[in-house]
This record gives C-alpha cells, sequence and structure tokens, in this order.
C-alpha cells in the first residue's frame, strides 16, 4: 500500500512539475493567434488603403468604371471573410486566401489600366497611396511568413510523442498554412 501511494504522490509532483506540455501548448497556441492577428492587421492596412486609392484614381479623367467597380467589390467580399484564430482550418484560411487573391487581382488590373493615364501616374498622391501599396504587399508577405513558421512550430510540438496525448485530451488541434495560390510557381508572360 506504501508503495502504491509512494508511486502516485511522486506521479503527482512529476505532472506538477512538467505539466506535461500543456503550458507550453497554450504558449504556442497564443503566439499562433498574435501572428494570425498581425496577418490580419497588414490585410486590413491594404484595405484602408485602397478607399484612397479608388478616390485618387476616380479624379482621372475618363477612367474606366468598371475597374473601380471591381475594385471596390473585391475590397467588400475581401473583408467580409473573418475567420476566428480558433478555427484556423486548412479550409477557412484558403478561403480567405481566395478572397484576398481576388483583391489582389483587382489591383493588379487598377494598376495596369493607370499606364494609359499620363497624367494619374504624374499625381503625386496617386504616386504615394501606390507606394503604400507596394509596402503593405510586402508586410503581408512578411506577417504570412512569421505566421505559417509559427503554425509550423506549434503543430510539431503538439503532434510530438507523448504530446500528441495531452494535446488530444484537451483539444489542441493542427493549423493550416498559408500556401501559394494555384498557378503561382509559373512566371508571368511579359509582352512589349
Amino acid at each position: 500500500m506504501k508503495r502504491i501511494l509512494f508511486y502516485l504522490i511522486g506521479f503527482v509532483v512529476l505532472a506538477s512539475q512538467s505539466s506535461c506540455g500543456y503550458n507550453e501548448m497554450v504558449a504556442k497556441d497564443e503566439t499562433v493567434e498574435a501572428a494570425w492577428a498581425n496577418v490580419q492587421n497588414a490585410y486590413q492596412r491594404r484595405s484602408d488603403l485602397i478607399p484612397n486609392l479608388v478616390n485618387t484614381v476616380k479624379g482621372a479623367a475618363n477612367f474606366e468604371q468598371e475597374t473601380l467597380t471591381q475594385v471596390i467589390e473585391a475590397r467588400a467580399k475581401a473583408t467580409s471573410v473573418n475567420i476566428s484564430p480558433d478555427n484556423l482550418t486548412p479550409e477557412n484560411i484558403q478561403r480567405f486566401q481566395q478572397a484576398q487573391g481576388e483583391l489582389s487581382g483587382a489591383l493588379s488590373r487598377l494598376l495596369v489600366s493607370v499606364e494609359r493615364y499620363p497624367e494619374l501616374k504624374a499625381n503625386q498622391n496617386f504616386l504615394e497611396l501606390q507606394a503604400q501599396l507596394e509596402g503593405t504587399e510586402n508586410r503581408i508577405s512578411v506577417e504570412r511568413r512569421k505566421f505559417n513558421e509559427t503554425v509550423q512550430d506549434y503543430n510539431s510540438y503538439i503532434r510530438s510523442f507523448p504530446r500528441n496525448i495531452i494535446a488530444g485530451w484537451f483539444d489542441f488541434e493542427k493549423k493550416g498554412y498559408f500556401e501559394a495560390d494555384a498557378g503561382a510557381q509559373k512566371a508571368p508572360t511579359v509582352q512589349f
């Protein structure tokens, strides 16, 4: 009886000292959530710049209204897709990424069509907004990379033995990654 009691007390002491990785899982989960918030913050910055860009472009005479409408619609769709940090499944991230990709495509079409408007290309406000958008796209790329690194660390941690058992008991689930857009490996065709 003493031996069983000794082992039981030893197990309790050992479990309380190591916490079986639970605390580390919580910390890594919080890190993933913080990285996700940084990704959303970078996308929000881009979304906030778009109305200023659209209003500046509207000032150019005879600019294609259809292009501006596509940008506005794509922005509305992109901002309507919200994912909770608790639900970062690959499917949800892909849905978020698809909406953001449509906005990126609309912005690209807008910037390409600007080439036909020399007075707009010379507008200082437009040039500043364009530079801010380029910087924001770089920030988005950096935050997505950091997010993927954080998710990789978290997923590796919760899937390692014996932590995978504890993770299963406490519902720590694998998180999804940002992935390259379909066709991203193909170089764009440039024609002059």
